[in-house]
């Protein structure tokens, strides 16, 4: 719990709750273990978004399956070392939030994209994927890309569609000798 002295109003509410060295390990070793693992990972800038819309970002990572996180750069560039995302180290510059994609490539960067279209004030500044950091303007990309339900139904269709194929190539003889007969039988029926 943190508190302002009325005695002191110059001085900075940060100061009361600055992180101790403990703290800033285990802030790294938890983001360090969420970067390893990731698929994926989107730095925005938040500057200007309320303490409601924040929550309300945080409630639909946990929902989408996205690591969220308000950290110091410097910690983050630690937490990052040894990852695909250490590409991303150079370009940390500002105030950032982190999101991991922890189910699909694609979550963390919807999770933004879908968020920004209703709150200007969230900004996608950087884009990891694969250990290569993307441009900002990529998010798009990297948004339509298919969730884990969609990739396996792509897939079930992709290896269903030459099993249809071959059943319809070998019912087709059968199918052509009903309708040639049909025709036949049409035929004289007509002419009779």
């Amino acid at each position: 719990m943190f508190y302002i002295h009325r005695e002191q109003p110059e001085l900075n509410w940060r100061a009361k709750v600055a992180l101790n060295l403990e703290d800033k390990k285990s802030i790294v070793a938890e983001v360090s273990t969420v970067a390893a693992s990731a698929h994926s990972a989107v730095a925005t800038e938040y500057r200007g978004l309320s303490v409601g819309e924040m929550t309300e970002l945080r409630a639909r990572a946990r929902n989408e399956g996205v690591y969220l996180r308000v950290i110091k750069n410097s910690l983050v560039k630690r937490a990052v070392d040894g990852t695909d995302f250490e590409c991303m180290k150079d370009s940390l510059v500002g105030p950032l939030i982190m999101a991991f994609s922890q189910e699909d490539p694609g979550a963390a960067a919807r999770l933004v994209k879908d968020f920004s279209k209703e709150h200007d004030k969230l900004i996608a500044r950087i884009i990891s994927v694969g250990g290569e950091v993307l441009p900002a303007e990529q998010i798009d990309r990297l948004a339509k890309l298919p969730n884990r339900e969609q990739a396996l139904s792509l897939l079930m269709a992709v290896m269903k569609a030459p099993i249809e194929k071959f059943v319809r190539t070998m019912n087709e003889p059968h199918a052509k000798l009903v309708r040639t007969v049909a025709a036949v039988r049409d035929q004289k029926q007509a002419s009779a």
